[in-house]
């Protein structure tokens, strides 16, 4: 009896134990599915969370001016070809896609680009220009044959400011998306993405095996969103555990968002090549990167090339390897076939056509740092530089890239010329050049150094070296601004001075250390003689001096020396042509400009930059200073500018030079263009230079490069255009032999009159009234004396 009951016993204990096990087990087991259930509500959060709070950074893109082409606009062939070569038009034989030309001879044939402009939207046309003589003769629409009296190509984009990642995209909407794209994605990489809910459960078995019959992870099984998963928001590990993560993420994905969402960052989100530090995302910036056109415009090869990509862009980067890149091409053209995307014939015309990708793909680094970088310091008055770098805005600049060329070549060879003629080492001089519009004052090309490609130091900008003489315009506007007391012909006194100073006498000395005697105000200027111009200054005041200049446009505190006469204030190229401009503009101030608008991705407008005017300077004034501005080219020190260029701008301008030859400086301005020039060295040594010798000839290269117009102001009303006797220093008739011509402001001028000493047999002409010089048979002191009548 006892036995069995211990038995009885033991299996009542063995069955609680085991009854406790089982319990114990479960219990386990629903707390691994709790906790499985909690891990994986986490990872759908995490994923709908991310997915929809991502933002995509999108790099602020910078534009040029659109090119305008009409009947009279002054371009000449190459300057055409150098614009298409920025745009990435590519010459064809017949044009057939936007952004392709043909050309024979001067007659061009553009399909231009879609682009949506500031002021609105254009679509693609075709147009044929024919080009001779340097001007646009003729511009037709080609599909109707009609004459067009304008037609302008898209913007070349010169710049972007990328992220911290350097990620670039250009983001395309689903709607937006050509839909052979999206079939052909869908052919090589997930043909039921509208029918699965993020996963395929057989595929993942299907890799599942292969995994473990591996021992390692060699297949995937991942549909497009769990691809889209992978890409944003896991790494790149081959893992079991974040497969399952993947599978998790792409389910939560499925059910809180629309396919066409998912998809949407799909084709925005995939990278697809590499330019240096750049990473190229997305189909609408490949598209650009690899063909220079837009994904609409992309024909079915091109397509396939561009999905091809997704197995891998760099095994299948075309440049490296262009025969495997054409291969997978071919592949995906075939899938493409099998499930009817293209006919038979399409196929095979797809196959045997070249892959057509750019021979140089557009670079990520702007080709303008100088430029880009005054864009960037006029932005950041505005925006964060967060915003420049992730919101996508799109700015509209004033860059001519015409200008701009020309510029960069004028510059490249006079400073290799100059080095040459003058025996100094190869690249030992540097330089800087500003030009902008003569009435609005926007940039229109900026050069930061003789290599233009170099982002370094900006010198058009950060450079603040001595101006010498390009001040003395303004010592001599103050005087004019005072017509009771100073007229153009006013004597001034270019005789030994001194200036008596706290601890020391300063004898200001001519740059050929000669004095001159007594000359008109104009000739002093035009000369630029030193010790005229310090008498001139000190008499009306520093204090008035630096008042103009602040009219002008000049900001900083100077310190107010009498040296401060010559120049010795430190200015940079850029704040020069600020000071320039108002002289060009009849004594109207603007400021530098270098965006005209900001807009969001989306094209609303956000913020315009409207060119502001306003009259700082008597009209009548400067343009006594810019007669005087003249005859420093015709007859003062910048006198060795070619005579044609001279005879076709009529410029007006002012040479540079600082102490030991340090600084060659020229300012100048025809019509419609500004430009100032700086040629010197980085360690501040003597360049040998003056501004006649180093800064002039790069300017009048760059001149001679550009459309501009000639400087042929209207006098203001309040001018009066006088013919003077210089003997007696009286009016005198129109037609005497030596009468010159001068302006006067109104009431400033000599009242009494003689006649004529001498007769011409032939009416006078308009190239007789030229700026006023002093006649050369006359001695300085019969001069000296009519100037004193006359003052009287």
């Amino acid at each position: 009896m006892k036995t069995k009951r211990t038995s009885k016993t033991t299996k009542r204990v063995k069955k609680k134990r085991s009854v406790g096990r089982g319990a114990l087990f479960l219990l386990a087991g629903i707390a691994g599915l709790i906790l499985l259930s909690l891990y994986i509500g986490h990872l759908g959060s995490v994923a709908r969370e991310r997915f929809g709070s991502k933002k995509w950074e999108l790099p602020a893109r910078v534009y040029a001016r659109p090119l305008e082409l009409y009947p009279g606009l002054s371009i000449d062939e190459n300057a055409l070809l150098e614009e298409l070569s920025l745009l990435s038009y590519r010459l064809v034989d017949r044009i057939g896609v936007p952004g392709s030309y043909s050309r024979k001879g001067g007659a061009f044939t553009l399909h231009t680009r879609p682009f949506a402009f500031p002021d609105g939207s254009e679509a693609s046309k075709k147009i044929r220009l024919t080009v001779a003589n340097r001007q646009v003769r003729a511009l037709t629409d080609v599909e109707t044959g009609e004459s067009l009296s304008i037609a302008r190509l898209d913007p070349a984009l010169i710049g972007s400011f990328y992220p911290t990642h350097h990620q670039d995209r250009l983001w395309v909407k689903f709607s937006d998306a050509p839909p052979i794209l999206i079939q052909t994605i869908m052919t090589v990489e997930d043909r039921n993405f509208y029918k699965h809910y993020g996963i395929k459960p057989l595929s993942i078995i299907r890799a599942l095996k292969a995994n473990i019959l591996a021992g390692k992870t060699v297949q995937g099984g991942s549909t497009l969103t769990q691809q889209l998963v992978k890409n944003l928001f896991l790494t790149h590990e081959k893992s079991l555990r974040r497969k399952f993560e993947e599978a998790v993420m792409a389910l939560s994905l499925e059910f809180f968002y629309t396919k066409d969402q998912i998809f949407e960052a799909y084709i925005n989100e995939v990278y697809l090549a590499q330019d240096g530090s750049r990473a190229i995302h997305g189909f609408g910036m490949a598209s650009r990167f690899y063909f220079g056109r837009s994904l609409e415009d992309l024909g079915a090869g091109e397509t396939a090339f561009l999905v091809g990509l997704l197995k891998g862009p760099s095994y299948y980067d075309p440049q490296a390897n262009p025969e495997r890149a054409t291969a997978r091409r071919d592949q995906v053209i075939k899938m493409m076939a099998e499930q009817k995307l293209l006919r038979p014939d399409e196929a095979d015309r797809a196959m045997r056509a070249k892959l057509g990708i750019l021979p140089s793909p557009p670079s990520g680094d702007s080709r303008f740092p100088a430029f880009m970088d005054l864009v960037k310091r006029q932005l950041l008055r505005e925006y964060e530089e967060a915003d420049l770098r992730s919101e996508g805005l799109r700015i509209f600049s004033t860059l001519d890239p015409q200008i701009q060329l020309a510029v960069e070549a004028s510059a490249t060879a006079q400073l290799s010329a100059i080095e040459a003629s003058r025996g100094l080492p190869k690249n030992s001089l540097e330089t800087a050049v500003v030009v902008t519009g003569a009435g609005s004052n926007e940039v229109l090309a900026m050069l930061g150094g003789r290599r233009p490609a170099d982002p370094g130091f900006n010198r058009a900008l950060d450079a603040r070296r001595p101006i010498g003489s390009l001040v003395k315009p303004a010592v001599y506007l103050s005087a004019l601004m005072q017509p009771h007391r100073f007229t153009l012909v006013t004597p001034l006194e270019d005789a030994p001075l001194e200036i008596k100073m706290q601890n020391t006498v300063w004898n200001p000395k001519n740059y050929d250390r000669r004095f001159h005697g007594t000359v008109p105000i104009y000739e002093a200027l035009a000369q630029s003689y030193n010790v005229a111009t310090v008498r001139l200054g000190m008499d009306i005041g520093l204090v008035r001096v630096f008042e103009t200049l602040k009219r002008l446009g000049v900001e900083g505190d100077f310190p107010r020396y009498p040296s401060t006469l010559l120049g010795t204030l430190e200015m940079a190229p850029i704040e020069v042509t600020q000071m320039y401009q108002t002289f060009a503009s009849g004594g109207f101030y603007s400021p530098v400009r270098a965006i005209q608008a900001v807009y969001r991705p989306d094209g609303e407008l956000l913020q315009r930059y409207p060119m502001t005017v306003r009259e700082n300077v008597d009209p009548g004034a400067v343009y006594l200073l810019n007669t005087a501005l003249q005859t420093v080219i015709t007859d003062g020190t910048a006198r060795s500018l070619g005579r044609q260029l001279v005879q076709r701008l009529t410029p007006a301008g002012k040479t540079g030079t600082t102490n030991d030859l340090k600084d060659s400086w020229f300012a100048g301005f025809t019509g419609d263009r500004v430009a100032v020039v700086w040629v010197g060295r980085d360690n501040n040594t003597p360049c040998g230079l003056t501004g006649a010798t180093g800064a002039l000839p790069i300017w009048g290269e760059v001149m001679s490069r550009i459309a501009a117009q000639p400087f042929t102001p209207d006098p203001p009303e309040n001018v009066a255009q006088v013919t003077i006797d210089p003997v007696s220093g009286l009016q005198t008739e129109p037609g005497c032999p030596e009468a010159i011509s001068v302006p006067f402001i109104r009431g400033s001028e000599p009242l009494d009159s003689v006649a004529c000493r001498y007769r011409r047999p032939t009416p006078v002409t308009e190239s007789q009234k030229a700026p006023p010089r002093r006649p050369a048979n006359a001695t300085s002191e019969n001069i000296f004396n009519w100037f004193k009548d006359l003052v009287k």
